[in-house]
């Protein structure tokens, strides 16, 4: 069958067409701004990729167009394809009714963590033998891709996003992927482009909810008010709990220990950090025994986890000062990002870099939680874009204005150069910059380690 992949070089959208190409189909794409690396990752599996929506690609004549989320109507392809009565579908929709409904899924939903999460199930499951399949919005250095495909094994895992599945079908893309076993992270408001409030989100959850097998198993922290909400609505699934009151838990911060009700498991030795990471082993270990791997060997797949790119992802070191890339742009993550870091380094300044990216922080939606998201840090620096689309809708200067009150040093630029100029004349040996962002940010981590190996010692 012959594939042709509207808006092919998203993260979703690249994984899924590896995965077509593994499953036998011929696949070909198109995207605006086709780039490397997922253009090169692509083109290396024998997939042609053309620039642009042009509707002359109808003639390609595919089997069926499978259209990503990226695309709306009035793109010059999408009308042509209407225009034809050309067979179409979502890319969540075909990849389960083509590849998931052969697979036990595990899914992993949530506002934070997805990624990093997703990657230890996976590789607990690969150091565990069992071979999964995965589709992940990020690369784990152990794990070497985002996605990988061979029909004859058994597990699947996912990432499950609850952003919507395309223009067409406004569901959560997690309600077509089948899930038999689901981690729930946690849940708070975010895309404020689609939702209009947390509720929202809450009933998207709970058509997950809804399609999770009775002899699955659902995996949640005890302690998230929105997820318990979820639940109260029906669950028809058993139900996993991590907390300190229940079966896995955790105690301690630093090199903690992991418990399974009254039996230690054993301590997490890794190299990341905040309690973040460790609720997100939690469930990778609730979520790996479920399907068999012993939760002593799951720890020990962990401790030799490696974490995931642009997850406070050590970009350099240049005259003693770190520069990290990590993913955070919802307050949450940020406040967590800082608050982790800090109390592997008490003693150490942080700077925090940030680039307000995201649709829900481009409207503004979160923006009077930034203030108090930053106080683990001893300076931030903001970039904030006025022109093109990634301007904000909000006065950055004055939403940061509190921290600047209170003694912090603030700067908000509209330009990357003097923005990179501010934080290198600002930093010193021994300090820690922290790069948040969930876009290249215009190659910012690059430009500052140069002009730091430039500053005078």
């Amino acid at each position: 069958m012959h594939l042709h992949l509207l808006g092919i070089c998203g993260t979703f959208m690249g994984g899924l067409a590896l995965i077509a190409r593994a499953a036998g189909h011929r696949v070909t794409g198109c995207d605006e701004g086709v780039y490397p690396p997922m253009s090169t990752q692509l083109q290396d599996q024998g997939i042609e990729l053309i620039e642009g929506f042009d509707a002359d690609q109808l003639a390609l004549k595919p089997d069926l167009f499978v259209v990503g989320n990226v695309v709306s109507r009035g793109n010059p392809l999408m009308e042509a394809i209407l225009n034809s009565n050309a067979a179409f579908i979502s890319g969540p929709q075909w990849l389960g009714q083509a590849i998931l409904k052969d697979q036990h899924v595990l899914a992993v939903a949530g506002t934070h963590g997805k990624t990093t999460t997703s990657s230890m199930l996976a590789w607990i499951l690969q150091k565990a033998g069992q071979a999964p399949n995965f589709l992940i919005g990020g690369i784990a250095p152990g794990l070497g891709v985002s996605a990988v495909y061979e029909p004859k094994r058994r597990h699947f895992v996912i990432e499950a996003d609850e952003y919507d599945t395309a223009f067409f079908d406004k569901r959560s893309k997690f309600v077509h992927y089948r899930a038999r076993t689901a981690i729930l992270n946690n849940l708070e408001y975010d895309h404020a482009d689609i939702f209009s409030d947390l509720a929202a989100i809450e009933t998207q959850f709970h058509h997950l909810v809804r399609t999770i097998a009775s002899e699955g198993r659902i995996i949640m922290p005890d302690q998230d008010q929105a997820l318990q909400r979820v639940i109260d609505r029906g669950c028809w699934t058993p139900v996993e709990r991590l907390g300190q009151a229940t079966g896995w838990r955790h105690e301690g911060d630093h090199q903690p220990s992991l418990w399974r009700g009254t039996k230690k498991i054993g301590e997490l030795t890794w190299s990341l950090t905040g309690q973040h990471n460790i609720n997100n082993a939690l469930a990778s270990l609730a979520a790996a025994e479920h399907v068999g791997v012993e939760p002593e060997a799951a720890l020990d797949a962990l401790n030799q986890f490696a974490g995931v790119k642009r997850r406070m992802e050590v970009r350099g070191v240049v005259n003693g000062i770190t520069v990290y890339d990590d993913f955070a742009h919802h307050p949450t993550a940020i406040e967590t990002t800082l608050r982790g870091l800090r109390t592997q380094c008490p003693d150490a300044r942080l700077l925090a870099v940030l680039e307000p990216r995201s649709n829900t922080m481009k409207l503004g939606a979160m923006a009077n939680r930034l203030p108090d998201s930053l106080t683990s840090a001893d300076a931030v620096f903001c970039y904030s874009a006025q022109a093109g689309k990634h301007s904000l809708g909000w006065d950055a200067e004055a939403v940061l204005a509190p921290l600047r009150a209170a003694g912090k040093p603030v700067t908000v630029q509209q330009t990357i150069e003097p923005l990179i100029t501010a934080i290198s004349q600002m930093a010193q040996p021994g300090d820690h910059i922290v790069i948040m962002s969930n876009g290249s940010f215009e190659g910012i981590h690059e430009k500052l380690l140069t002009a730091l190996g430039q500053q005078p010692s």
